[in-house]
């Protein structure tokens, strides 16, 4: 049985609920967690304010950055029993969490770096007048965050706000708690002072919900479904705070007939069955120009079939969903599909003996996809791979365009013109050429346009958007 983290201190839910956690690889319960609820969200939105009134709100930049370098330092003399931590939660394989472990601990360095490097500006005005441009923390920050990456998800959306000065309260996935609350003690060991950083495990309609819609509350972070993205804004706007959202993609991957087959054919196949498709950048619609379509589109065919799925300790390519529903979800798109007619160009592999229980789904690659179907459209959230022809530059980009999303797109072409012509032309947050992804990419602002969300988190932009200015204007005459 675990406990949530307010105030430095473990403690159980107010109201005494727990909530089971299980294991995507075999369906069976291994943790509980308390079922946080208001009163516990309330009386972690107070220890923040403490913390800000206190030892934290008065440390100085870098001091806050040391903290912050001394946390990442931290989880990496801790890298193995994180990994294992996080493949347990969440079905993907050692290798992956492993990665996600590292990610997390520069999400930590980078922004104790950066927290001393934020500066204010002089702005020239009248004779007799100095005005300063000061840029400060907004105060208490909460931070939601999804399932499919939590490690790196908690350094993404904390360690800005934290490296601002901001104190904060993190609501992480019901289904994915538990390497938070590993976190937060190793933070604790690093010298983070009480408050800055709480953990209320909960049910998102519970504990989520009284979070977005705390009065105490200066900024939201949240990333998951549209739906839930909506309610949260418009939490916000009661209160009102600012908020950064991020609601998940239909990302596409445009290939043009003079691109290196080699090079490009196993990005791809990647892209869609990382984290078994669980990633809201999932390179899952694959745009292919007639000219070199059978020929690409044989290589990735070829590629796909050798996709493996199995536990985290096969460390094959992909892990199963995240739970019963997510698999529910992912096989509908399959058998619809599949009942109309579209041709499955490629299977990936179950491995033999997988647990009866746990949540697995088989690889799918469709083709030809009208880009009009919902395969095409919706965000599936699975390894499903739809793949798209078209005929020339301007479909090429109408169909990209295609979708309420703008997340990510990928462009794969040598023609130098091209290349920037389709970037600028794409509606995204984020554009590669010849690549796709970035190990992480805490050092690039990322965010969507469109139904994909709006903010940026990543990147020096993410300071931008967990703190304010403020104007001083001073006379002091000539």
């Amino acid at each position: 049985m675990y406990q949530m983290f307010i105030d430095g201190q473990w403690c159980d839910a107010a109201g005494g609920g727990t909530i089971d956690v299980l294991a995507p690889a075999d369906g069976r319960v291994y943790a509980q967690v308390p079922r946080g609820r208001a009163q516990d969200v309330d009386r972690a939105v107070r220890a923040a304010q403490s913390a800000l009134d206190g030892e934290w709100g008065r440390l100085s930049a870098t001091e806050r950055g040391r903290v912050l370098h001394r946390i990442g330092q931290k989880i990496l003399a801790h890298a193995d029993e994180l990994t294992e931590i996080e493949a347990r939660d969440t079905g993907k394989p050692l290798a992956t969490a492993r990665n996600d472990i590292q990610v997390l601990a520069r999400y930590f360095e980078f922004y104790g770096a950066a927290a001393d490097k934020v500066h204010g500006e002089v702005i020239p005005f009248f004779n007799g007048y100095t005005v300063n441009l000061l840029r400060e923390r907004l105060g208490v920050t909460a931070h939601i965050i999804p399932w499919n990456y939590p490690a790196q998800m908690l350094g993404r959306s904390v360690a800005p706000a934290l490296a601002m000065g901001n104190a904060t309260v993190l609501k992480p996935a019901e289904d994915t708690p538990l390497s938070a609350l590993r976190v937060a003690q190793l933070a604790t060991e690093a010298g983070l002072p009480a408050g800055a950083l709480n953990i209320v495990t909960g049910l998102g309609e519970e504990a989520g919900a009284a979070l977005a819609s705390h009065p105490g509350i200066d900024f939201v972070s949240f990333t998951g479904s549209n739906e839930v993205g909506s309610l949260i804004q418009q939490a916000c706007s009661q209160t009102p705070v600012k908020c950064v959202l991020e609601l998940g993609g239909k990302s596409p991957q445009i290939v043009f007939d003079d691109v290196d087959i080699e090079r490009a054919a196993p990005i791809i196949v990647k892209a869609i069955v990382q984290n078994a498709g669980q990633t809201c950048t999932a390179g899952s619609r694959l745009l292919v120009q007639k000219g070199i379509y059978e020929r690409f589109v044989s290589r990735v065919v070829a590629l796909f079939a050798q996709v493996r799925v199995g536990t985290p300790e096969m460390d094959f390519d992909c892990g199963p969903v995240m739970n019963a529903a997510q698999q529910a979800r992912v096989q509908r798109y399959v058998d619809e599909a599949r009942q109309a007619g579209v041709p499955v160009l490629a299977e990936g592999q179950l491995a033999d003996d997988l647990p009866r229980n746990g949540f697995y789904v088989k690889p799918t690659m469709f083709g030809p996809v009208d880009p009009a179907s919902r395969l095409a459209c919706e965000e599936v959230f699975g390894p499903v791979l739809a793949v798209i022809p078209f005929e020339d530059e301007a479909e090429a980009i109408r169909i990209a365009n295609g979708t309420e999303y703008g997340l990510l797109a990928a462009i794969w072409t040598e023609n130098g013109g091209r290349q920037q012509r389709v970037a600028k032309a794409v509606r995204a947050g984020q554009v590669f050429i010849n690549s796709y992804g970035a190990g992480g990419g805490v050092e690039l602002p990322f965010g969507g346009t469109k139904r994909s969300g709006h903010g940026r988190e990543k990147g020096f932009l993410a300071l931008e958007e967990v703190s304010t200015t403020k104007t001083v204007v001073h006379f002091h005459g000539e």
